[in-house]
């Protein structure tokens, strides 16, 4: 059982009664606060519990991380993995080019299930939050040519989206509503809007080239809004929420959801924009509300600021293209600014993993070497806490594990 502090306990159960629109004083809201929490406990704490905490130095894991697991069954690129924790079981999903879809226990090191209704490459994969939110369904969502949703407990497919018209390279759910929103991106050049719980488009953004990457944006404070506009969290657009994608021209473009209008065009990549982040909205560190993070085959990472529509830095140091980048939940003491700095990290065809100081475009903090027989380059990054690992929740470094997909199959957790 993890020790929380009263503090930290006022501060998770207030960032709970916002996602869940608790307006205090109606016994029903309580009621349904009492029993999400309940309900929900594990599922947030594995995709929040790093957020809510202060800070981890990445001093302590870069002197103390090690390869933990290795997890074999894939024989072809790993496009995408993800992390999720249900029931007390810690899972990692995966699509690869080989077609697949599988699913792994994490604490018992086994592969428990494998997908192949896919007649393509599975280019995204995603825990849906909207499944377990509403029916406690253990859920992935996986993209090809179309959308599949499958629950991996009963080992059953539950739908498919149709809509786009070539390979979906990304898929994200909304972090507002439960997940019940998602966004793809696809060669067809679009970007779409779905709607899961009715299974329908809610609106098809056109006009420039085949799409790698998407995001939505993060949950907002009501506090930070217009008075003026409609403020209620899941309502599409009423929090100034946005989807941002990168496309082979090069650019990365940000649409508001509610207008459907192009608000902001980043041009400074000179190749296909691989992955797109957007940085967590509440965060203690500085240097990482309103940005995004993006990587290219140029073998840059850059950092945009949305507000100034501006480039804010550059990092340069893989000699290979870039495939992934992460917000991490390290910092280190930045002696130059005279204040700490959060950490960002990406995944390249060149077998590595860097680190950098977010406010430094200098020389890498860090770097995890692939294995140079097995991997063929790092495809894909997540990171995660794993129960077993974690001391307690005033850790720096300790407990938090870095997961990549690779370019010949295995998938590897550090920490």
């Amino acid at each position: 059982m993890i020790n929380l502090s009263e503090e930290k306990i006022k501060i998770i159960t207030k960032y709970w009664i916002r996602i869940l629109e608790i307006k205090l004083g109606w016994i029903q809201d309580f009621d349904r606060l009492v029993v999400d929490y309940v309900i929900f406990f594990d599922y947030y704490l594995c995709h929040y519990l790093i957020q809510a905490s202060e800070f981890f130095l990445l001093d302590a894991f870069r002197s103390s991380s090690k390869l933990l697991q290795i997890f074999y069954g894939h024989t072809k690129w790993v496009n995408s993995i993800d992390y999720s924790a249900f029931n007390d079981g810690q899972f990692i999903c995966s699509g690869s080019e080989d077609e697949t879809l599988r699913v792994w226990d994490v604490e018992n090191n086994e592969q428990i299930q494998s997908f192949n209704g896919h007649f393509n490459n599975v280019d995204c994969v995603k825990f849906s939050p909207y499944h377990y939110y509403n029916n406690r369904c253990n859920v992935i969502c996986s993209s090809s040519h179309d959308i599949h949703f499958w629950d991996f407990k009963h080992n059953k497919q539950l739908g498919i989206f149709n809509g786009h018209t070539d390979g979906i390279r990304g898929i994200e759910f909304s972090s507002f509503n439960g997940g019940r929103y998602l966004c793809s991106g696809s060669y067809d050049k679009t970007v779409r809007l779905w709607d899961v719980e009715t299974s329908k488009t809610l609106h098809v953004f056109n006009g420039y080239d085949c799409v790698l990457c998407v995001g939505i944006s993060p949950l907002q404070s009501n506090s930070n809004n217009d008075s003026n506009k409609s403020n209620s969290v899941g309502v599409i657009g009423g929090n100034g929420y946005t989807i941002c994608s990168g496309s082979y021209d090069t650019t990365i473009r940000i649409w508001d959801i509610e207008t459907t209008k192009q608000l902001n065009i980043f041009k400074g990549h000179k190749n296909f924009v691989m992955a797109v982040k957007y940085g967590p909205n509440e965060s203690v560190n500085s240097g990482r509300t309103n940005t995004i993070l993006s990587g290219s085959l140029d073998k840059s990472v850059r950092l945009w600021d949305i507000r100034s529509d501006q480039q804010i830095q550059v990092f340069n140091g893989h000699t290979a293209y870039i495939l992934d980048v992460e917000y991490s939940p390290f910092v280190v003491n930045n002696i130059e600014v005279g204040d700490s700095s959060s950490v960002i990290c990406s995944g390249s065809e060149d077998n590595t993993i860097r680190f950098w100081d977010i406010r430094l475009n200098k020389k890498e903090l860090y770097v995890i070497n692939g294995d140079s027989k097995e991997d063929n380059g790092i495809i894909c990054l997540k990171f995660l806490q794993l129960k077993k690992n974690r001391k307690s929740i005033n850790d720096r470094g300790y407990g938090i594990n870095l997961c990549y997909g690779s370019g010949n199959g295995p998938i590897h957790i550090w920490g």
